[in-house]
């Protein structure tokens, strides 16, 4: 499923000549293209549909908007693990998922920043 989510503008630049954002989804942060609306300022909400802000939208319809999508379990389909949810789907282990008894240490070469933080 891919829908429009409504997210936070927490900053604004231009990148490779191309006007583009950070945009928080109820913690989850995003690169959005912005060229469909040049004129949004930081602190606004959009609603972002595939990368790309679409249109502008009020604070209290963006959060309550957020927070049934939340309640719904949407927001963790739509930017959650893509691997971990397929294999759910399909009723098989991820094959994404650490092995029993892979090694776990934090500090081995390609330990994810969770590894690091669940050591310390």
């Amino acid at each position: 499923m891919c829908l429009a989510v409504p997210g936070k503008v927490l900053s604004v630049n231009e990148r490779d000549g191309t006007l583009m954002s950070e945009v928080d989804f109820g913690g989850v942060h995003k690169d959005v293209c912005l060229q469909y609306i040049p004129d949004v300022a930081v602190g606004d909400y959009v609603v972002v549909h595939v990368g790309f802000a679409i249109q502008r939208l009020d604070e209290e319809s963006a959060l309550r908007t957020l927070a049934e999508f939340e309640h719904l379990g949407v927001l963790k389909e739509e930017f959650g693990d893509g691997f971990a949810l397929a294999a759910k789907q399909a009723g098989v282990d991820n094959p994404e998922a650490p092995q029993p008894g892979a090694n776990t240490d934090a500090t081995a070469p390609g330990a994810t920043v969770d590894d690091q933080e669940a050591k310390s």
